[in-house]
């Protein structure tokens, strides 16, 4: 019984040893996203991890956190920093409010999943059969995600500097477009998401004011058909709300 027990132990550390296997069809594609965008990773482990999907870990029974969660973790603080840094010095007039919004607008889960399909991470990402076959190339969240990732991976290879650079070439011109103005306001958002899948209507209500009179602040809840979707705080009554539309939308989104 001990010498058997011996042999399972040890088929069971192989089995959580085992490491991805690139076929040469996947290492093709990922020579061909890095020649694309103009990239040379000193640590190749880092960017197939970056486009790693849990699904494919699992199926494959390859080592434990060998997907891109934990780089999505990193690249999500990441992105905030190089994109916080660029408004800052972007728009010297901006209100911490405003820039607050923007930043949240261009960093959400359906700009990055933008960014993502036009860089065709879709195709290069490893996903697991089920996943495949329920669309997940094209999942809005799992190409966000894959966006994370990717910056925190290439953030440890090779610092900063080289994020701001990626982004120079994909965020930041869309930034100085203009791009992302109109999803500032996620009162509009919020109303035409529910507006077009007839859920209901939605009702604001200034819940709770707070602080002294030079530093108030204001708590909003909305509403959809007596449910509390989101709440939100601001200096202001409108900036409260739009901030509990915000976390309506992703709630929303999430489902």
């Amino acid at each position: 019984m001990q010498q058997s027990s011996r042999k399972i132990r040890r088929r069971t550390s192989k089995r959580t040893e085992k490491r991805i296997q690139l076929t040469p069809a996947q290492k093709l594609k990922f020579e061909k996203l890095l020649e694309r965008l103009e990239i040379q990773f000193e640590n190749e482990k880092l960017i197939i991890q970056a486009f790693t999907h849990s699904s494919y870990v699992n199926e494959h029974r390859i080592r434990p956190f060998d997907d891109n969660e934990r780089l999505e973790f990193l690249g999500d603080a990441v992105l905030e920093l190089a994109v916080s840094q660029y408004l800052y010095k972007k728009f010297d007039t901006m209100s911490e409010g405003e820039m607050t919004k923007l930043r949240a607008a261009i960093v959400c889960e359906p700009s990055l999943a933008k960014f993502a399909t036009y860089l065709n991470f879709g195709e290069i990402v490893l996903l697991g059969k089920g996943e495949e076959m329920t669309g997940g190339r094209e999942r809005p969240a799992l190409l966000a995600d894959v966006f994370e990732s990717f910056v925190g991976a290439l953030y440890l290879d090779q610092g900063l500097e080289a994020v701001y650079h990626f982004l120079s070439v994909t965020i930041y011109p869309k930034i100085d477009e203009g791009a992302f103005s109109h999803m500032m306001d996620f009162k509009s958002q919020l109303q035409e998401f529910i507006q077009r899948d007839g859920l209901g209507a939605i009702q604001y209500h200034i819940v709770q004011e707070r602080g002294p009179a030079h530093a108030r602040e204001f708590v909003s809840e909305v509403i959809l058909n007596e449910t509390k979707l989101g709440v939100g705080v601001g200096r202001s009554k409108k900036e409260a709300e739009q901030q509990a539309a915000q976390k309506a939308l992703e709630k929303l989104m999430d489902k």
